[in-house]
């Protein structure tokens, strides 16, 4: 047993141990979509670090998928961290029906499921172990009904644990797109993510460099604060196609903390999802 336990990689497809498990270990782990749900193309934004950004890239390229005459909706994986809702300023709970969870709609038409809009009280902290997150994003997938979605983002929490293992696992995800920032450590955090996306055989679309730059309010000019960005390098490091580089842009911040992340017109995101769509041969 313990001889077994030691050769054991989880993996039963290279593993070399004899473990009882293995005639019953399931071939494929995706849930199945709520037989109400249709949803087309599913997108996850990852990465590798917190910080980065990762939930206003999700609700702009969310956003501007919408404004260009798709219906989009929004996955909230990033359970313990919930911040979609606020984004779009959304206050209410979701409500269900005999057919499931029904996901709450933006002023634009967005769908959004996220554990805030379960909670009583937005505030209220989510202290569940992993096995119980993981859970709450199959959920997410299995029980809401998502009807007539062409592109659902699912904003993922940063790393690769628990949460981002479920989602790569169940959920059938077309790709990916990484988001990070300038710092020197950049090459490092998104060759994790990369390497996890390799490892878990999805498809990576591309990479977006959030905080890259700022104009300057006085001259115009662009300035780099996080110094000369890395991303090129990065990029051409593990073969991803650079999306965009989005500025540090104080309405942008303002929009989102007030719920209003809807009224930005941003031509990085723009830039985006035009390279999302040829990605993924649209």
């Amino acid at each position: 047993m313990s001889e077994n336990i030691e050769e054991c990689t989880h993996d039963c497809s290279t593993c070399s141990a004899n473990c009882s498990s293995r005639d019953s270990a399931p071939a494929d782990l995706t849930e199945k979509l709520n037989k109400y749900s249709s949803v087309k193309k599913v997108i996850g934004v990852v990465s590798g670090k917190g910080g980065v950004g990762k939930s206003l890239v999700t609700s702009m390229l969310a956003v501007t998928f919408s404004r260009n005459g798709y219906h989009t909706a929004v996955l909230d994986a990033d359970i313990t961290g919930p911040s979609i809702p606020k984004a779009f300023g959304i206050k209410e709970r979701a409500m269900g029906s005999e057919q499931g969870i029904l996901p709450v709609k933006t002023a634009s038409g967005i769908d959004i499921m996220s554990v805030n809009l379960l909670l009583e009280h937005e505030t209220d902290p989510v202290i569940w172990r992993g096995p119980v997150l993981a859970g709450t994003v199959k959920q997410f997938w299995t029980d809401v009904v998502w009807q007539d979605v062409d592109y659902m983002f699912v904003d993922m929490p940063p790393g690769t644990g628990d949460v981002p293992l479920t989602v790569f696992q169940s959920i059938p995800l077309d790709g990916i797109v990484i988001v990070t920032s300038p710092q020197e450590l950049v090459s490092m955090i998104v060759g994790k993510a990369v390497r996890m996306a390799q490892m878990m055989d999805i498809p990576i679309l591309g990479i977006v460099e959030n905080m890259s730059w700022f104009k300057c309010p006085d001259c115009g000019n662009k300035h780099y604060p996080f110094g000369e960005s890395k991303l090129t390098e990065v990029a051409k490091e593990y073969g991803l196609e650079i999306l965009t580089r989005m500025p540090i842009d104080p309405e942008n911040a303002k929009a989102c903390d007030s719920g209003k992340i809807e009224s930005v017109i941003s031509p990085e995101a723009e830039e985006a999802a035009e390279k999302i769509s040829v990605a993924l041969g649209l």
